[in-house]
């Protein structure tokens, strides 16, 4: 499938617009860093320091796919699959965490629990994003190689603001915008179930992810 752009921009306004909808339609898929920030969100830790480093690392994934990054990483296969290795390490150590903390509703109210320091939650936050080759797949590779048939340095410039515009609505709303469910969460229950679906989403990555660990492709 070719991805040359469905249409020609006339201005800088098109491939601005392109971007913003195709990194808008990519990155509201539930994924590791999506549910970390929604989490931090309900808890209200750290939330504008977190929806910041989302935002920039799409941006600068973005901007260096655009660069040529794409095609480096597409003739390293064996870069691929390391961290493809971590990233299984990685969510399986999360997931297995929040499936633990799980059985303990009474201990998973917004307001108790042990809290991150804002430095272990951004380090979470880079190995949700740096660890996931799904990331890299969506950002250097997919939106890299579109960007990058831009027809200018310019158009290419506007493609990657559009979409790092799109990554910033979407953080800032998933962030600040998971307070509005707080009244709900203030039930240890909802906490519960929240964490085991967390844990879920973690282990079915890493396993999705294994296929690539040892050296094959993505799982579907």
């Amino acid at each position: 499938m070719s991805l040359t752009p469905a249409f020609a921009p006339t201005s800088l306004a098109g491939p601005a617009l392109q971007g913003l909808l195709l990194c808008g339609s990519l990155i509201v898929a539930i994924g590791a860093q999506n549910a970390f920030l929604l989490r931090q969100g309900l808890r209200r830790e750290h939330v504008a320091p977190l929806v910041l480093a989302c935002s920039l690392a799409d941006a600068l994934l973005i901007a260096l796919g655009v660069a040529g990054l794409a095609g480096l990483l597409g003739a390293r296969p064996q870069l691929a699959q390391a961290m493809a290795a971590a990233g299984v390490l990685f969510l399986l150590a999360y997931g297995l965490r929040a499936l633990w903390q799980a059985r303990k509703p009474s201990t998973l109210q917004a307001a108790q629990g042990s809290s991150l320091s804002l430095r272990a939650a951004l380090l979470q936050l880079a190995g949700f994003t740096l660890l996931n080759p799904h990331v890299y797949l969506d950002t250097v590779l997919l939106m890299g190689s579109v960007g990058a048939q831009q027809t200018s340095g310019a158009a290419r410039a506007a493609f990657v603001v559009g979409a790092s515009s799109a990554s910033l609505i979407w953080f800032t709303g998933l962030g600040f915008g998971a307070r509005k469910l707080a009244p709900l969460f203030a039930k240890p229950r909802a906490w519960q179930v929240f964490d085991a679906l967390i844990g879920a989403v973690m282990l079915l990555m890493a396993w999705q992810l294994l296929p690539l660990a040892a050296g094959g492709h993505l799982a579907p």
